[in-house]
């Protein structure tokens, strides 16, 4: 497989955030690459809740919007022009994209095999620093090469789109150690929730409890593997799970308070859902006289090679997940369905013709 990579136009459609409530398809100059960087031709981009964040609200979390930012993290593509240095894979290659890059920071301490942790780590889409590491929600990114992840000849790109928000969910069961033969709890049936549900059930746990404030997103998380689901606002029902792992990725205080009830005692409960900033009101007592143990997880790191193995292999079945795909020049569309959690799941904006190159 091959390509002009003079073929590559000067500009391409961009997905910009240019302050809370103020979402644009801006054409953007597709800059020259530095050395260690590839061109990749977007196929496709998963709507993140830091995403609609982002347009909502003009910030995420602690991030706030200061400047017009590239929105998108969850991209796959194609390679157009490879890295000038050698680095990384070449033209014609199918790629996701880990869209971290570690570094020191301010030279706080951090474990060194968790450079997800690093105080100097970038993200794509992150406003957390100024100026912003602009996303690659855009028909052509100019990206490191090491972010780059080939993708096994077979695995559809569709699918591969989910290959980074997974690797949120892998990373978080990972945090909870070995799950196989135990009672699972996932609070909140969103996205990363039905993700957590899939690599739950594919790493072994015997049952799996799910709970969402809607119906839609509960039969999604059935598909993918749940064995039982719970309104989040049966709360007698949520005490009585009795979990040994609980998985909190609804990202609010009340899901964080049904996960410590659903616990039994000695349990873990992984915090996954980002909480907003601030104190938080939860009943911390019942985590201190069940002796649970709380758990951060926080990104990934290199869990996303294994889940492209396991999403190309089939062991790790997603694609229900995915709800609904619009093309670039529906974005806003695109953002206001992924905007409503009882309509949608994983929401993908198409950038072009898969498999395809210009």
């Amino acid at each position: 497989m091959s390509s002009d990579t003079a073929s590559i136009p000067a500009t391409t459609s961009a997905v910009v955030a240019h302050r809370a409530g103020d979402l644009r398809l801006d054409e953007i100059v597709i800059r020259e690459p530095l050395g260690d960087e590839a061109v990749v031709k977007i196929a496709y981009g998963g709507i993140c809740g830091s995403d609609l964040h982002y347009w909502r609200h003009g910030a995420a979390g602690q991030s706030i919007l200061r400047e017009p930012m590239i929105l998108g993290h969850e991209v796959v593509g194609t390679v157009v022009r490879a890295a000038a240095d050698g680095s990384g894979p070449v033209v014609g290659v199918h790629v996701a994209v880990h869209p971290a890059t570690p570094g020191a920071g301010d030279g706080a301490r951090y474990p060194v095999d968790q450079p997800n942790l690093s105080p100097g780590c970038t993200y794509l889409g992150s406003a957390a620093r100024l100026p912003h590491e602009d996303g690659a929600f855009a028909g052509y990114a100019v990206l490191r090469a090491d972010m780059l992840r080939p993708l096994p000849v077979g695995l559809p790109l569709r699918r591969a789109a989910l290959a980074e928000p997974a690797s949120v969910a892998w990373h978080a069961v990972s945090r909870a150690g070995s799950i196989r033969g135990r009672r699972v709890l996932v609070i909140g049936a969103g996205p990363i929730g039905a993700l957590i549900v899939a690599v739950a059930a594919r790493a072994g746990a015997t049952e799996i409890v799910v709970t969402d404030l809607s119906e839609q997103p509960l039969k999604r998380a059935i598909a993918v593997g749940a064995t039982r689901t719970l309104l989040a606002t049966d709360e007698t029902e949520i005490s009585r799970v009795d979990a040994d792992v609980v998985f909190e990725s609804s990202g609010s205080h009340r899901g964080l308070g049904s996960a410590i009830n659903g616990a039994t005692r000695g349990g873990t409960v992984v915090m996954v859902g980002l909480l907003p900033a601030g104190e938080q009101p939860v009943h911390i007592t019942t985590a201190i006289t069940r002796e649970l143990t709380l758990v951060g997880s926080f990104r990934f790191n290199s869990e996303i090679d294994e889940v492209i193995a396991a999403l190309a292999d089939g062991s790790l079945q997603v694609d229900p997940i995915i709800t609904h795909e619009f093309a670039i020049d529906q974005s806003f569309d695109a953002f206001q369905t992924a905007s409503d959690p009882a309509r949608s799941g994983k929401v993908l904006l198409k950038f072009g013709d898969e498999g395809h190159l210009i």
